[in-house]
Formats: structure tokens, C-alpha cells, sequence
């Protein structure tokens, strides 16, 4: 870990973001956690991996818009910075449709350089209708405006410690399928996996990604689980309370936690909802 323990807060909103969680994570974690490689496969808006702040880290998300804005962060602050600013100036409601439909034009689209559509991404995410992300069947964003009194759409200071401290580790950025950033986990390796949350209602938000992460997907990433404590890796993982994902993760430890949830397309699915965390310590250490 870094010597700052001051916190360190995420730099976008994210539906399921884990900072309610994070007591019963961090009272779990192996004891001597600066010996091992820090894993995450599902990073989302990072808000374990600001908290913990491992000095050797691997990161990677599906989302390749997501994914833009950390390499931004990391390599390009500065202009960033300068982008969302004049984003900031700009933000209205006709503005903030300007900026989402650039891409329905693919062309248009292809000619924004990386760090161009990180601040976009930034901007839409903090002046849209409740922080969502969701992308429609040809991977669209299509969250309406939020129509906010005064969104902050720039936080300098975070954007910049962000940076420091992705700068200042060892921290690798992935942009590939979650089986594959694992490739070089095992022994002396911590994984922390927060998948897209399992939904038995299948009218529910799942728009994260195109084609969405269904339950085979929830079945092969059980089985990743399962490969990785075979190989020594230390892992938790976090996922909604349903009876599919209790019985996928049944020959693991499971403990049910509660949350308050704010960021979900349908009303009904705010507020306090039941999770599980799973982990595998037990079985790694019972040796």
C-alpha cells in the first residue's frame, strides 16, 4: 500500500460502487497485503483501488470508453483537465445532447483522439440523469440529461492525485475480456472481482456494456474463481444476493452485507438492497 492514508475518492459516479463495502473488504484482506499483486478485473469507477492504493496493481475493465479515461487521468492529466473545464463552461441541456450523439456519427466519433473522449465521457457521467452508465444494443450511451443546479464536472485536485498516485506505483491498465487480464495472477496475488451484478429480472439495469454479462458469463467467472484458488490467489468478489449466485459460490464463504444504492435506472432498485461478499481465505489457508 502507499503511505498516504488520507481518502482518496473516485473521480466518476458508478452504479454499485463499493466505498459502503469497503470496512467489511478491507477487514479481510490477507495481513500482509504489500506482498501481493493487486488484481481487479472489474475496476469500474476504482473506488476499492483508490482506497487501498496497492503499489503494484493490474486494472482493467470491458468498458474501453472507461478505460480511456484512466489512461487520461494517468498519462494526460493536464489536457484533461483543460477539456473538462471547457466542458464545464459549456454544460446545458442542449450542450449535454451535442456531446452524447457524437457517437451516433462513427466518422466524427474515430476523429476524437483518446483523451477527447475520456473528457467526454467524464461529462456525461456528471451532468447525466443519476450518474448511470448504460449503452443501448449497438453500445450507445443513452442516459437522458440530469438537469443538475451545479454539477461539479471537474475535480482538479482529485483528477490530479489520482494521477499522482497511478503514476507513482506500479499500476497496469487493461482493456481486455476479465479471464484474460488474470492471465498472470496466482500465488501472492489478491483479486477483488465486482462484476456486473446478477439479476434474476431480466428487465432490470444491465445495459453496462452490448450484450450485457449474463449468467453464463456469472457461471464462467465462478469457474475463474474456483482456478484462481486453486493456483493460491487470495480472492473476494462481490455480487447481488439471489439464490443463482448463492448456489454458483456455495463451496466458498458467503457473507451478506447491505447497501444503500442511489444509481439505478428503476426507482425500485434504490435504496437499501441485500449483497454478498464471497471469498475464498479458508480454503487457501487451511493448510
Amino acid at each position: 500500500m502507499v503511505k498516504d492514508k488520507s481518502p482518496m475518492k473516485p473521480y466518476l459516479k458508478w452504479a454499485g460502487g463499493k466505498r459502503q463495502l469497503l470496512p467489511e473488504i478491507e477487514k479481510n484482506l490477507p495481513p500482509d497485503m504489500a506482498a501481493y499483486t493487486y488484481y481487479e478485473p472489474f475496476v469500474g469507477a476504482g473506488a476499492v483501488l483508490f482506497h487501498l492504493r496497492p503499489r503494484k496493481a493490474v486494472i482493467n475493465d470491458s468498458n474501453t470508453q472507461l478505460i480511456m479515461t484512466y489512461r487520461a487521468v494517468k498519462d494526460h492529466v493536464d489536457t484533461l483537465v483543460k477539456l473538462l473545464d471547457g466542458h464545464r463552461r459549456k454544460n446545458s441541456e442542449a450542450y449535454y445532447y451535442q456531446i452524447r450523439d457524437l457517437d451516433r456519427n462513427a466518422e466524427t466519433f474515430k476523429a476524437l483522439g483518446d483523451v477527447e473522449k475520456a473528457a467526454r465521457l467524464i461529462f456525461l457521467n456528471k451532468t447525466c440523469y443519476n450518474g448511470l452508465y448504460r449503452v443501448n444494443s449497438r453500445g450507445l450511451f443513452n442516459v437522458p440529461y440530469g438537469k443538475y443546479r451545479n454539477p461539479v464536472i471537474c475535480e482538479e485536485a482529485v483528477l490530479r492525485r489520482i494521477s499522482a498516485y497511478l503514476n507513482a506505483g506500479d499500476v497496469t491498465i487493461l482493456n481486455r475480456d476479465f479471464e484474460a487480464a488474470l492471465s498472470g495472477a496466482g500465488r501472492h496475488s489478491f483479486i477483488y472481482f465486482d462484476p456486473p451484478y446478477h439479476s434474476p429480472d431480466k428487465s432490470n439495469f444491465t445495459g453496462y456494456q452490448a450484450g450485457g454479462f449474463g449468467e453464463d458469463e456469472q457461471r464462467r467467472l465462478r469457474d475463474l474463481f474456483a482456478r484462481m484458488t486453486e493456483e493460491g490467489a487470495e480472492c473476494i468478489l462481490s455480487n447481488a444476493d439471489t439464490e443463482f449466485i448463492r448456489d454458483l459460490y456455495r463451496d466458498f464463504e458467503v457473507v451478506p452485507v447491505r447497501a444503500k444504492r442511489a444509481i439505478n435506472s428503476d426507482a425500485s432498485g434504490r435504496g437499501f438492497v441485500n449483497e454478498i461478499l464471497v471469498m475464498n481465505r479458508a480454503i487457501n489457508r487451511r493448510d
